[in-house]
């Protein structure tokens, strides 16, 4: 049986619950008119989220303190959506981190100040599930606030989404996130072009990078490819050559070992890319 313990507001509640003592439970309306001791059960049990985390709760309860009642309501309701779309439970730090980031969002633009995302496009080739569903999001909260979220902060919930169905911090997935940037700008340098963004074997070519980088940060690595290798030196030496000069930059950004192996995966991918390049112009 869960009762309620104090009510913040209309939206959130105290309670304490048989399993996990007090948690915090968010969700449209759950508040209203609502008494210390009561119990939540019946439908409405089965549409709030509960903090559990003593450290998740402290800080979802200093939000209340300049976050309005319908930004959190809203929050909520998406945030079920979000769990309904993806069929799993997101990580409960979204209901402060993504309702932090976003409530000051808004609040620049609706200021009109900029939002600048560098990262965009590969963000959106690197999780285009959560972009789309990111996507959704903004479309519910420029109507509910006559607002419009551009494309780049957009990429900023994305990942905030991707944090919370992995379970991964937010800081180590925009680490990845610039990482691919860099190793993508040093193509580009590496052969004095200009990528087109639309090509096929651009988007490969940053999935490749995003799995490569999660891989050997995992330390998951890719079976030996020793004949293949000494293939691809003779026949692509330059793109072979490249290939190396990227592992060594993610090797010493993530502090791990980067296989042989990758060299191949590498060395294919940037070949397609830049002979496509060379052929569009």
């Amino acid at each position: 049986m869960i009762t309620v313990k104090k009510v913040l507001n209309n939206n959130v509640v105290i309670a304490e619950h048989p399993e996990y003592e007090e948690v915090v439970l968010i969700g449209k309306g759950l508040g209203f008119g609502r008494k210390p001791g009561q119990e939540i059960a019946g439908d409405q049990a089965e549409k709030f989220f509960a903090l559990r985390s003593s450290e998740e709760q402290e800080q979802y309860k200093s939000l209340l303190n300049y976050v309005e009642e319908d930004f959190i309501a809203l929050m909520g309701e998406e945030i079920e959506r979000l769990e309904h779309t993806f069929s799993s439970r997101l990580n409960e730090h979204i209901h402060v981190g993504l309702t932090d980031h976003l409530y000051f969002a808004v609040k620049r633009i609706q200021k009109g100040q900029e939002i600048k995302n560098p990262f965009l496009q590969e963000t959106e080739l690197a999780y285009p599930q959560e972009y789309q569903a990111a996507v959704k999001l903004a479309e519910k909260f420029n109507e509910a606030l006559s607002i419009r979220i551009p494309e780049g902060e957009i990429g900023f919930i994305t990942l905030h989404i991707h944090s919370a169905l992995t379970n991964r911090d937010l800081s180590q997935i925009n680490r990845h996130t610039q990482l691919v940037s860099e190793l993508v700008q040093q193509i580009e340098s590496y052969f004095g072009l200009t990528v087109d963004r639309k090509d096929i074997n651009y988007l490969r070519l940053v999935r490749h990078l995003n799995n490569a980088v999660e891989r050997v940060d995992n330390e998951n690595y890719a079976d030996n490819q020793d004949t293949l290798l000494k293939v691809l030196q003779q026949e692509y030496p330059v793109c072979y050559n490249l290939s190396w000069k990227l592992m060594k930059m993610m090797q010493q950004r993530l502090k791990k070992r980067v296989p042989d192996a990758e060299a191949v995966y590498l060395t294919l991918h940037i070949q397609r890319l830049v002979s496509s390049e060379q052929k569009s112009e």
